[in-house]
């Protein structure tokens, strides 16, 4: 295989490892800050222990998400040059307002965070905690503006090839800025919330009998059942912005060859690259064009208009499904869940497998959703400035391949081992129970706390 070929499968890969811990990390610090402030006002000692339970997981989550970040990173040198001889003074900019503004937050405030809460007063710890949390939410602001710029690129001016600023303001909100980042922030929401409502339903089936399970349970479903419609909506946006900005990935998302007004909605295809067409399509007449212009027979540009400058159809075409068909999944799930809440102020045996059943849900959609993001910019890495070949290493593809592999294998072994720690850590959590608790809380609420479980 080609090197071309080679390191965008290593990036890929690398990436795809990567965005699955801080999908989770970035909602997650946000709930702590819930569970934190809880035990603030109440002073009940559950809240407590659904934070030192679930911060286990998010300092795993986290080192997992800054190991394979600084991997990342070394791939625009070793696999990329192109792409930061070309665009390096955006994308480094960029980068370091990440480091210097959100990391250094996070890195500051999370050793407080995960080991303070006997060692200072309780409001530094409160403090530390939102500090996180923000600092995440921050971090991701960065982030998704580089991407997003890559995407859309504006505020800047070419060189004698450079790409050189003109207006930090227009590179960083960008046209698909703002809807980007919050689409990816709801999948973050979406992911963490049904993480915890899967461990703690896993928790519960195991024999758990305590309240912090079903405390966490009960306040991951509300929160799903509020955010997955919410995420539909924000999807539909950042679709419109999309169609407005980047129409070749919209027509691939849809399966559209052939510009046409009234264009259906596929539920299902089989797209055919060689002959340009749909088989076995199942659709719904004029539902794409309406959901696009509002218009039943508004037009889409169809995918062959585009020439040479067009993504691959087929993989856009059913990522898209699969991120659509997940989304649709927790709706019904976090809805039902949230059903037998009120109907039932518990969730059934049949809820809780519902939920541990799809506990990395979030992780599918989003995998698949930053497929249809990334893919759908082919052949570019920035649009209309730089594209894909031109980026890429001179370096044989053979030392690729070897890079490729160990990267590969290192993946493989270190997700079996966070996802074996997860059901090790709800196993253990089920088996003993801690009742470690601040200073200022009192033995009086301690036992009786006890005496309630």
């Amino acid at each position: 295989m080609e090197t071309l070929i080679l390191s965008r499968i290593q990036f890929a890969a690398n990436i795809s490892f990567h965005i699955l811990f801080p999908t989770i990390t970035i909602a997650l610090a946000w709930i702590l800050f819930y569970f934190k402030l809880r035990f603030d006002f109440s002073g009940s000692p559950v809240w407590m222990r659904a934070y030192r339970f679930w911060i286990k997981i998010f300092a795993l989550s986290f080192a997992l998400g800054v190991v394979s970040g600084i991997t990342m990173s070394f791939q625009f040198g070793t696999n990329w040059p192109g792409y930061m001889e070309t665009v390096g003074n955006i994308a480094g900019p960029l980068l370091g307002y990440e480091v210097l503004t959100a990391f250094f937050m996070e890195a500051t405030f999370l050793g407080i965070m995960l080991f303070g809460t006997r060692r200072v007063p309780n409001w530094l710890h409160t403090l530390s905690v939102f500090l996180v949390a923000f600092g995440t939410t921050l971090s991701a602001f960065w982030i998704i503006a580089l991407n997003s710029w890559m995407h859309t690129p504006a505020g800047f001016e070419l060189r004698d090839g450079i790409a050189y600023p003109n207006d930090w303001l227009e590179i960083i909100f960008n046209p698909s800025m703002l809807p980007r980042l919050a689409h990816v922030l709801g999948s973050s929401a979406l992911t963490a919330s049904f993480l915890i409502a899967g461990l703690s339903a896993y928790r519960i089936l195991k024999g758990d009998d305590k309240k912090a399970p079903r405390l966490a349970l009960k306040t991951a479903v509300i929160l799903a059942g509020v955010i997955a419609p919410l995420q539909l909506f924000l999807g539909d946006l950042h679709g419109l912005n999309t169609f407005e900005n980047q129409p070749q990935k919209i027509a691939a998302m849809e399966g559209v060859w052939e510009t046409e007004r009234g264009a259906p909605l596929l539920l299902f295809a089989i797209p055919n690259e060689e002959k340009q067409q749909n088989d076995f399509a199942v659709a719904i007449p004029k539902l794409a064009s309406f959901i696009l212009t509002h218009e039943f027979d508004g037009e889409i540009p169809g995918i062959k208009q585009f020439g040479e400058n067009r993504p691959p159809m087929a993989p856009v075409f059913f990522a898209f499904r699969v991120m659509v068909a997940i989304g649709m999944l927790m709706i019904v799930a976090a809805w039902f869940g949230c059903w037998q809440l009120w109907r039932y102020k518990k969730l059934n045996t049949f809820g809780l497998k519902v939920f541990y059943f799809m506990t990395f849900s979030g992780w599918i959609a989003t995998l698949a959703g930053w497929y249809v993001t990334e893919i759908g910019r082919q052949p570019w890495l920035v649009t209309g400035v730089l594209s894909t070949q031109d980026a890429v290493t001179s370096t044989p593809s053979g030392n690729v391949a070897l890079s490729l592999a160990i990267y590969l294998a290192l993946y493989a072994f270190l997700i079996m081992a966070y996802l074996k720690t997860l059901f090790y850590m709800s196993q253990r959590a089920v088996e003993v129970e801690e009742f470690e608790i601040p200073n200022a809380l009192s033995q009086e609420l301690m036992q009786k706390e006890k005496a309630a479980v």
